[in-house]
């Protein structure tokens, strides 16, 4: 594990492998583990680097008035602190939001955005009605006793999802921190990162499960395709949510190529 401090946050990060940097940079209720069958399989030829995001995982906590910026600005110290940059930055679900903000901010250090069943933000992909309903659901699972937690959201897998991902994602979701998810769940229903696709001048790669019900692709994936001037889509057959997660294999040699293409 490694670890670089932000205004007293630390943030810790795994790194493996060697060649240009991919940072991978988790959904929401996860952390680093979530990406295991990724770094196994482009560690060959990348430097592939996983971080905690402050909350979750090995990081530390949040305050309440975090905000986007300070996810990002986080994410920007942990690329500098590898120092290979800059970096492929790939983002899933609420992981894909924080990445379109590090390169609002710090676009230097972005050779290209992988952008994952993402939003950007709720605000600015989801209808008020969905938003609300969304907040209100998290609110409802935050509120239940502790023994009773379980913040896992439904449509993350198109079908049954696999005995091992039930596994680490429970693992996962026993080690989220209520106030540090109430802080970021405040931050995605208040995000709306509209006006900054049109300015991306990187290449960018949207990455979609056909039958992700959290983020439609047309709702989401298709605007986004509109709007940013050097994107391409591609979506995997019959997946959900979690992409990486329910087809490895795919997701894997699809981050490969693109990568590789743009290295």
């Amino acid at each position: 594990m490694h670890a670089v401090r932000v205004d007293g946050i630390e943030i810790a990060y795994d790194r493996v492998g060697s060649g240009p940097l991919l940072v991978l940079v988790h959904g929401a209720t996860t952390d680093a583990r979530l990406w295991r069958g990724q770094v196994a399989d482009l560690a060959d030829a990348f430097t592939v680097v996983a971080w905690d995001e402050p909350g979750a995982g090995r990081s530390s906590d949040v305050p309440p008035s975090f905000t986007l910026a300070d996810y990002a600005r986080c994410l920007a110290a942990v690329i500098k602190d590898v120092g290979l940059g800059p970096a492929h930055v790939l983002g899933l679900s609420w992981g894909g939001t924080i990445v379109l903000e590090l390169y609002r901010h710090h676009s230097d250090l972005v050779r290209t955005l992988l952008l994952v069943d993402t939003y950007a933000g709720w605000k600015g992909s989801l209808p008020p009605a969905e938003v609300r309903a969304r907040v209100e659901g998290a609110e409802r699972m935050l509120a239940v006793p502790a023994e009773d937690f379980a913040p896992t959201m439904p449509g993350l897998f198109a079908g049954a999802p696999p005995a091992e991902a039930v596994r680490l994602l429970s693992v996962m979701s026993a080690d989220t921190r209520r106030q540090s998810m109430r802080t970021e769940l405040t931050v995605m229903a208040e995000a709306d990162q509209r006006d900054l696709l049109p300015r991306i001048t990187v290449p960018t790669l949207l990455l979609w499960g056909e039958l992700d019900k959290r983020s439609p692709v047309e709702q989401v994936a298709h605007p986004f395709l509109a709007a940013i001037p050097h994107a391409t889509l591609v979506v995997l057959p019959g997946i959900g949510h979690l992409s990486n997660i329910e087809a490895p294999e795919p997701f894997n040699r699809t981050v490969r190529e693109f990568c590789r293409a743009r290295s």
